[in-house]
């Protein structure tokens, strides 16, 4: 049991009658003395209100044809729920993975610390590396250092990279903690482009396809179906709300269910 008194991060919850195995220092002398009975005082950890935003920076987030890249609207989101945070008073922290990011902004409140998370948003786009890949499950030690108790977590990815050495720790999260997936997803990974060979390119490997052919129209979305249903699955059997959120979708109409905390959502791009 934390210490009690000074200690940070531990509120007093209220006084009981004392049990065998209670720690003597957490005795309440003034209570045992007007009772006769022995009591020691409860403490609680302190819960913080918070918001941890875990953005994937993948070679696969960079990577859009309407209106926008995947890792640019994952941004805008994470943005908008910063600010909305901060608005209400919550503390904000940021955790980028993938591409070569390995950064971390811890969790602070007020306009200084959603300026933090923004710089960082943007400074880690224009450094991630197309050629380096990396898991949700590597990224899960940091995340966990920084969510304190109270805190909620969302994690905006196109779930390429959602491992299955991810979905024990996250569950072992989404126990104590309020957990959101905003799943990233593109036009042309819902259906095909037009009939006609494409030259593609990824993470340094470039290959032709022939979308004229029925069995590459079929397989293509296919691919992608499967992905989503595989992340949303697994989310919502360990308890993660799954939201999915398209390249060219309003923000505030798609993300309401995560915006509903705020008293004032009008007035933010």
């Amino acid at each position: 049991m934390p210490r009690a008194g000074a200690a940070r991060g531990v509120d007093f919850r209220e006084s009981r009658v004392y049990q065998p195995g209670d720690d003597i220092r957490h005795m309440d002398w003034r209570l045992t003395a007007r009772s006769g009975r022995a009591h020691t005082k409860v403490f609680e950890e302190e819960r913080e209100q918070g918001l941890l935003l875990a953005v994937d920076f993948n070679p696969g987030m960079r990577f859009g044809t309407r209106k926008r890249f995947k890792s640019v609207q994952a941004g805008r989101a994470a943005a908008l729920l910063a600010w909305l945070a901060t608005g209400s008073g919550d503390r904000v922290g940021l955790v980028g993975f993938g591409g070569g990011i390995t950064g971390e902004v811890k969790p602070g409140g007020g306009r200084r610390g959603v300026l933090r998370v923004l710089r960082a948003l943007r400074d880690w786009d224009a450094a991630s590396d197309a050629a380096r890949m990396s898991t949700w499950s590597m990224a899960m030690p940091r995340i966990r250092r920084l969510l304190r108790p109270g805190m909620r977590l969302v994690v905006l990815s196109d779930g390429f990279d959602a491992d299955a050495a991810a979905w024990s720790p996250l569950a072992q999260l989404a126990g104590r903690h309020d957990v959101a997936v905003i799943l990233l997803r593109d036009a042309l990974e819902i259906a095909p482009p037009p009939p006609g060979r494409y030259a593609l390119s990824s993470g340094g490997i470039k290959q032709t396809l022939d979308f004229a052919d029925p069995a590459v129209r079929a397989a293509w979305p296919q691919r992608f179906a499967a992905m989503r249903e595989r992340v949303r699955a697994e989310s919502v059997r360990i308890g993660v709300r799954v939201i999915e959120l398209d390249t060219d979708a309003d923000l505030k109409r798609t993300l309401a269910p995560l915006l509903a905390r705020s008293r004032v959502i009008t007035g933010v791009a």
